[in-house]
């Protein structure tokens, strides 16, 4: 260590200097205890020196070497105990807070920060720092996003010590409200090779500059931080890949433990989302004809999705030919011919292979602005994928032999069905009309009333049954309104406990519009939803119901169809009843505001009545056609 500036290290006669090897040893013999006679050997030179050296001067001396190795060895421990501690936890993010408090702690820095470099390798991703308490960084506003100095050091990642950042040609300055911030010490910090992030420190305690003493020390602790870092990755990828096996059994699970393969696509769409941080999560089965139809959706925008068809083009082609496609910002891009696609931003689809056949697609959507998808992201979406696939086709499979077993009668069935019961069940119909007419005691008419109308339900849903028989949902099958309201019913019953029964008046298909069947099936399943959660019952009936005509509050009229015609414009009428405990008074109303926002935009209403006798709830949505 050099010696403070007033005090002369030099001796005071040139014949009292001491020649050295180059090892830095004395080149001198020692000299003999007690042999004072003057003569040529070297040892006359050791005692005048010593001797030259006043009493305070060599204490002093003494003092200042043992001062300056106390400091190596404070510091030295210091920095090991930052060492162990930026290594003492697995979470990325916690192991980054601790780099940032030691690196500041261990140089005296008043402000430290961390600059986690964007995928991109331009800007900064993320930005941990201390020092600026939360007041003066909520009135900063946003964060660096890596220019001027910052910038200085993602462009070129080595150490950079300054005196004054404001000197400094690359300085970009500071925003409003920023602290004063003068000497500066910046350090990259390196995972497996490749720059993670930089270290960033300024305002040395006391007001000095930083010393390459500090230079040196950041950069030890830079190399353990880049390690810590890279065990934390280790372990959150684990964990990653942990989260997407699961979800890939939950996905395997709902293919092969139900007959309805609706609910466990509905399942992947939303595990797929889950799994990838996406806004929206999608599958997409091929239609024929090199299209793709968005068959299940989760997330943001879903409604609006599902249903859509993926067009003839680069981006099906792609799919198709089992090609994952990849995009970092959809926003900007034109190859994805999606609705509402443009208001996305990263995006990956990859494609469900099985025997090397292509079974459908995964698609998972991010908001705009969001972190592209990683290479370690688009792996385990392709596994997923796979294992998916192979549960697909395993399950497809499974079907086809229960679908053979039961589709040999299926014509059957439904002509018997029609031909014997529902004529048997009109038949009984009308002979509890005709008893109702003669009977004189008022509860017996009120009793073969209520057994009336519970003759037009069976008989409903025997129709609904007949139809359910000769559409299988199979995918060349047309996707009608009628197939997806069934579908929700199907879907329904995993919340439930049971399957909802389901009737349809009128030509639904042919009379309710696509916009129209679109919220439809929204308010559907909203209300199916609020149900579950709510109603505690036991039966749940869906009434869709095309042939009304509504007055200008979205309400129906009764009367004859003349009369319908003069008092109102033609309608759909949505349903849902059950038997359960009904809505109390002062109860939340949340669910019913969404459906009648839904139902006023297009020209309906939304409100709900007490159930059949009494009993339960009975939920109307209507809109206009």
């Amino acid at each position: 260590m050099a010696r403070t500036p007033d005090r002369d290290p030099a001796p005071e006669h040139p014949d009292h200097a001491t020649a050295r090897d180059p090892a830095g040893a004395s080149t001198h013999a020692p000299t003999p205890a007690g042999d004072l006679t003057p003569g040529p050997h070297p040892a006359v030179h050791r005692v005048p020196e010593i001797a030259s050296l006043g009493l305070d001067t060599l204490v002093t001396e003494v003092a200042e070497r043992l001062q300056s190795a106390a400091a190596v060895t404070d510091r030295m421990q210091r920095l090991l105990e930052a060492v162990v501690s930026v290594g003492a936890g697995l979470d990325l993010h916690a192991t980054l807070q601790r780099i940032v408090t030691g690196a500041a702690e261990l140089v005296d820095a008043r402000y430290a920060a961390l600059g986690v470099i964007s995928p991109t390798g331009h800007g900064l991703a993320d930005f941990i720092h201390v020092g600026v308490d939360v007041e003066t960084a909520a009135r900063i506003g946003e964060l660096p996003a890596g220019r001027g100095i910052l910038g200085a050091l993602i462009d070129r990642p080595e150490p950079l010590r300054l005196t004054d950042l404001a000197a400094d040609p690359r300085s970009a300055g500071f925003p409003r409200h920023h602290p004063p911030m003068t000497s500066f010490l910046g350090e990259p910090i390196r995972v497996r090779g490749e720059v993670f992030g930089n270290i960033y420190l300024t305002e040395k305690t006391g007001g000095g500059a930083f010393t390459p003493e500090d230079e040196q020390v950041l950069h030890a602790l830079a190399a353990a931080a880049g390690v810590a870092i890279e065990n934390s990755r280790l372990y959150e990828e684990g964990r990653r890949r942990e989260r997407w096996i699961a979800g890939a059994n939950a996905v395997t699970t709902a293919l092969l433990s139900t007959d309805e393969a609706q609910v466990a696509l509905t399942v992947a769409a939303e595990q797929v989302r889950e799994l990838a941080g996406a806004a929206l999560g999608m599958i997409l089965l091929p239609t024929g004809g090199g299209q793709l139809r968005v068959s299940h959706a989760s997330g943001e925008a879903a409604e609006f999705v599902t249903g859509e068809l993926v067009p003839q083009s680069g981006f099906a082609a792609r799919l198709l030919e089992g090609e994952s496609v990849y995009l970092d910002d959809m926003s900007g891009d034109p190859t994805v011919e999606i609705r509402l696609a443009r208001t996305f931003g990263p995006s990956m689809a990859v494609p469900m292979v099985a025997a090397g056949r292509v079974l459908g697609a995964l698609g998972v959507w991010r908001s705009k602005g969001a972190t592209p998808f990683t290479e370690a992201e688009k792996q385990l979406a392709q596994t997923f994928a796979s294992q998916a696939a192979l549960a697909l086709r395993l399950a497809e499979a499974q079907r086809d032999r229960q679908r053979l077993a039961v589709f040999q009668d299926r014509d059957r069935i439904a002509r018997d069905l029609h031909d014997l019961v529902i004529q048997r069940l009109f038949a009984t119909g009308m002979m509890l009309e005709s008893a109702a007419r003669r009977a004189v005691v008022p509860e017996v008419q009120t009793g073969i009333g209520k057994a009336v109308d519970e003759l037009d339900a069976t008989i409903q849903e025997v129709r609904t049954t007949i139809y359910a028989l000769q559409h299988d949902g199979q995918g060349d099958e047309p996707d009608t309104l009628r197939t997806r309201v069934l579908r929700e019913g199907s879907q329904a019953a995993a919340a439930l406990g049971f399957k909802p029964s389901v009737a349809f008046t009128g030509p639904v298909e042919s009379l309710v519009g696509e916009k129209a069947g679109r919220q439809l099936l929204a308010a559907l399943r909203e209300m199916l939803s609020n149900t579950a959660r709510h109603a505690r019952a036991s039966r749940v009936r869906v009434d869709v119901d095309a042939t009304v005509h509504l007055d200008d509050e979205g309400r129906p009229v009764s009367g004859d169809p003349d009369s319908l015609d003069r008092a109102g414009r033609p309608g759909v009428l949505l349903s849902v009843t059950d038997d359960g405990v009904g809505i109390p008074e002062g109860g939340r109303r949340s669910g019913l505001r969404n459906l009648a926002r839904r139902a006023e935009a297009l020209g309906g209403d939304a409100w709900h009545e007490p159930g059949p006798y009494g009993k339960g709830t009975s939920v109307r949505w209507t809109a206009r056609l």
